[in-house]
């Protein structure tokens, strides 16, 4: 897709067909080729509520939110809501917003109530969405300087968290084996150049 990508490059109206045909292809290069800077809450809203599958969810919508000024407001509401996907786009949205804006975007109060939120909240929640406040507490420890300890202790705090799953293996997460990978490579502070691919 990336020589694709090259050619047409950014264009808003193509990305709101190609999303609007259901097929996951061409929603995913939807994505690529999106303008985060001019799509509306309107248009992020009607995004997920079409994101069948959470490779949609948290990897097409929530990384395009990302690259938009109204990232936090949106991703904030959407964990709010008790559904799944929506949930799971949010932690993930802020996932990419933390892997990539300098630690001064964020407010380190806000960040830490969710942090709170992961541990009082997240036995309870369902798969998807478990997975994206695991990856967050991850992200916050690697990426967020600030929260870097706090991050690291409640993941230790948490340890495995086991989910039997019917004809499959159980799921097990833990954030802190790949938290003390980062500590050892030195990687705390880590940041991408774009979100975007």
């Amino acid at each position: 897709m990336k020589p694709l990508f090259k050619k047409i490059k950014l264009n808003q109206p193509l990305a709101e067909q190609l999303y609007a045909t259901g097929n996951y292809d061409a929603m995913y290069f939807a994505g690529m080729i999106a303008e985060p800077l001019i799509m509306t809450a309107e248009d992020f809203d009607r995004w997920m509520e079409t994101a069948y599958f959470y490779m949609l969810s948290d990897y097409v919508v929530a990384v395009t939110l990302a690259e938009s000024p109204l990232a936090e407001q949106i991703a904030t509401s959407w964990i709010a809501t008790g559904d799944e996907l929506k949930m799971s786009a949010g932690w993930s949205c802020y996932c990419w917003l933390l892997g990539n804006q300098k630690d001064a975007f964020f407010t380190k109060d806000v960040l830490y109530q969710m942090i709170e939120t992961v541990r009082d909240t997240v036995h309870e929640q369902p798969e998807r969405t478990q997975i994206a406040m695991i990856q967050f507490l991850k992200a916050v420890a690697i990426s967020y300087e600030p929260l870097h300890k706090e991050a690291t202790d409640m993941a230790l705090q948490l340890g495995d968290i086991k989910r039997e799953r019917v004809g499959k293996k159980p799921l097990v997460l833990n954030a802190y084996p790949e938290i003390e990978k980062a500590i050892e490579k030195g990687r705390i502070g880590f940041k991408r150049k774009h979100v975007r691919c």
